[in-house]
């Protein structure tokens, strides 16, 4: 085995999952106002709003070297309240330290999981708005642009996902691991 392959076996796990514990849930809202609020400067204090009362957070979660548990990626899914059937995903965000090379990576299967969960839960159609910086990377998980436009003061495009590349995944509490994330 080369000493690449053995790396790559040794990196670390990571989970791809709905939120199902309260330390999760926080942790996915810190990392979000650590990137919405602190590092983009969206948001002064909190991007938390009124969907949150009702929308589901995704994790993706590692265990660090003393074996704590972090979480180092998120995002939220809910389904529209006005048009039944139709799903939206939101505030997607992964950790600074785990971008570059892993975070497409992380941000993708975050994504898929989003996608697929809302799927097996009977979504019809599956909408984002994603910042224009981040497009290619929905294109490349078979989204199309519907429409681009400005939104807190950056430029967005409205996405919809291709369905048919998501097929529905009925366990997302328990979720699915990613290997080789380091």
């Amino acid at each position: 085995m080369s000493a690449q392959a053995s790396l790559a076996t040794a990196a670390p796990e990571v989970r791809i999952k709905w939120a199902t514990a309260e330390w999760e849930r926080s942790a996915a809202f810190a990392l979000r106002r650590d990137i919405f609020c602190e590092e983009q400067g969206i948001f002064s204090e909190s991007d938390r709003d009124e969907i949150d009362a009702f929308a589901i957070p995704l994790v993706a979660v590692r265990q660090d070297d003393d074996g704590r548990e972090l979480v180092v990626g998120t995002v939220r899914i809910h389904e529209d309240r006005d048009t039944p059937r139709t799903w939206w995903g939101s505030r997607l965000a992964v950790a600074q330290a785990y971008r570059g090379r892993a975070a497409g990576r992380i941000g993708a299967d975050l994504i898929r999981l989003a996608v697929s969960s809302a799927h097996a839960r009977g979504c019809e159609r599956f909408l984002a708005n994603v910042q224009s910086q981040n497009a290619l990377l929905f294109q490349r998980l078979h989204w199309r642009s519907l429409e681009e436009f400005d939104w807190f003061g950056r430029s967005h495009h409205r996405m919809e996902a291709d369905l048919t590349h998501y097929p529905p995944f009925r366990t997302p509490e328990v979720g699915f691991l990613v290997d080789g994330l380091g």
